[in-house]
């Protein structure tokens, strides 16, 4: 079983997010799986242009670290989404990568899998940002099994306070067994139903401008 962290901070792995997604995969390691962390830093992923390449060719022909990250993701079987709280939202580099997502979005192309997100921030307001790294995920097919933050002007020292450690290693632990058991969250389940049913209208009303998503759909999603 392999597990992959993608972090989306400029300080890379010296960073509180780095540390805390660390424990995370310490959990996931500990029910036995392999682990493997990419670092979004620069120009690893570029920004989207909006150009519906993708939509019509299927992958991204702009020249950066993308389409290996998103096989990457393709060959494994949870992902963890780390960033800082950045005003608010998800670092630049986190939102460039999800904005690259836009085709597997509209394919729901990461279906089977689970994810966890993890936040840090200086001052707190983590939660907004976890929920939302849980909705990308629910919508490229990802099942999330949950969250951990860590509001760092709160952290004495250098190691995370005991309960946030516990937490962060329990969230890997969990992320392994719920895709080892290929377990169903009722609501998420729902969630994702009905994103399936939009895109499946959005495959039937962009047909002609979009021939490698709709053609997509029609193999696999059985569209007609």
């Amino acid at each position: 079983m392999k597990i992959i962290a993608i972090i989306g901070s400029p300080h890379g792995e010296k960073g509180s997010t780095a540390k805390l997604t660390r424990l995370v995969l310490k959990g996931a390691e500990r029910e036995g799986a392999s682990t493997e962390t990419i670092y979004l830093q620069g120009d690893s992923v570029l920004p989207c242009l909006g150009c519906d390449y993708c939509h019509k060719k299927g992958s991204c022909f702009q020249k950066d670290s993308f389409e290996e990250i998103r096989r990457s993701v393709l060959e494994s079987d949870g992902l963890v989404l780390a960033s800082p709280n950045y005003i608010s939202n998800v670092s630049a580099q986190m939102k460039a990568f999800m904005d690259r997502c836009s085709g597997m979005v509209h394919c729901i192309g990461f279906q089977g899998k689970y994810g966890a997100s993890v936040v840090t921030s200086g001052g707190g307001d983590e939660e907004p940002i976890a929920d939302y790294m849980n909705h990308f995920m629910m919508i490229t097919g990802i099942q999330s099994v949950g969250s951990v933050w860590a509001t760092m002007r709160l952290v004495p020292g250098d190691e995370f306070p005991q309960d946030i450690a516990t937490r962060a290693i329990d969230l890997g632990k969990r992320l392994v067994s719920a895709s080892k058991n290929k377990e169903v969250f009722p609501e998420i389940r729902k969630k994702m139903d009905a994103f399936e049913q939009r895109m499946r209208t959005l495959m039937q009303y962009r047909k002609d401008e979009w021939p490698y998503e709709y053609e997509y759909w029609k193999k696999f999603k059985d569209l007609r």
